[in-house]
């Protein structure tokens, strides 16, 4: 026969009602088709789970301790299927996200936060990876979700775009220009510069070297950075000046100063990428916030 969760609530209402009647009406089964399957019970388990007479059932010790676990087993299966529904409506799982620095300069934290407010059964984990990096984990699945700098060419993707930064001039505090308001791109021909490792920042390059041409000049790499920090504590020391995006300046240490560059219009976007065909209900309903979050005038923070 085999025992299952109907077994289990056949017993625990004629144990929590001690009257096969009223354990019956509560079921809404014959109370003979009740204490056959009381019966057959006992028998698939070989004890006595209730004492019966005329008069009255009252549970045994083994019936006592039977009891309990079906009890515990009832709420476990319930627990399972409340879970299950959470799952599907998204309000409740597990969604991998990857970020740049420059997603998490800006207006990622703000997201995750209101995210995390809305929904704070779905678990968020993070890992720190540049654009490039994101791609391939998007494609093999170890992500579910990308904040990347700079657009992909590639096919297979839909993404949003969250921010778009203008790129700024960051100098030693004791460096001639520090105290300029404003400067142009072509005022740094000469300047050495540290930049971000083209092997991490592929994409910013992308952005950067067609306005170096445009304005006449191949720039002067002094020195390359793994991270915006490494860059920032590199220029600190005066080996160069450096071009970031704006979202430095909320996070600039001292001995720093950010100028803005007059000729230059052009900005770097950070977009949340995700692969079209992939779907899962923590990532759409990520995606959702994200489009309701980012219409204009809505405040997430």
């Amino acid at each position: 026969m085999g025992i299952d969760l109907r077994h289990f609530r056949c017993f625990v209402a004629v144990a929590e009602e001690l009257h096969f009647h009223r354990a019956a009406k509560r079921l809404g089964v014959a109370q003979p088709a009740l204490s056959r399957t009381i019966k057959t019970m006992e028998n698939e388990l070989g004890v006595t789970l209730l004492e019966r007479s005329n008069r009255r059932v009252e549970l045994t010790h083994v019936g006592e301790i039977f009891l309990t676990g079906c009890r515990k087993c009832l709420e476990h299966s319930e627990r399972i299927i409340e879970d299950m529904q959470r799952v599907q409506q998204g309000s409740i799982g597990t969604l991998r996200i990857g970020y740049t620095e420059n997603a998490m300069n800006g207006q990622l934290p703000s997201l995750l936060k209101a995210f995390k407010g809305q929904t704070p059964d779905i678990s968020l984990v993070l890992t720190h990876s540049v654009t490039s990096e994101q791609v391939s984990q998007l494609e093999d699945g170890s992500i579910d979700l990308g904040f990347a700098t700079g657009n992909l060419a590639k096919t297979g993707f839909e993404s949003i775009r969250i921010q778009s930064e203008r790129f700024v001039c960051v100098v030693y505090d004791s460096h001639p220009f520090a105290t300029r308001s404003s400067i142009c791109l072509s005022e740094l021909a000469e300047e050495p510069m540290v930049q971000g490792a083209r092997a991490h920042w592929q994409h910013y390059y992308s952005r950067l070297e067609p306005l170096f041409r445009t304005a006449g000049f191949e720039p002067k790499i002094a020195q390359e950075g793994l991270t915006t920090t490494d860059i920032q504590r590199l220029v600190a020391c005066g080996i160069g000046i450096a071009i970031l995006t704006e979202t430095v300046v909320d996070c600039l240490p001292s001995g720093l100063a950010v100028l803005p560059i007059e000729d230059v219009t052009d900005c770097l976007d950070t977009i949340a990428v995700w692969p079209a065909k992939q779907n899962t209900v923590a990532k759409d309903r990520f995606v959702s916030f994200l489009r309701q979050s980012l219409n204009p005038g809505t405040n997430f923070s």
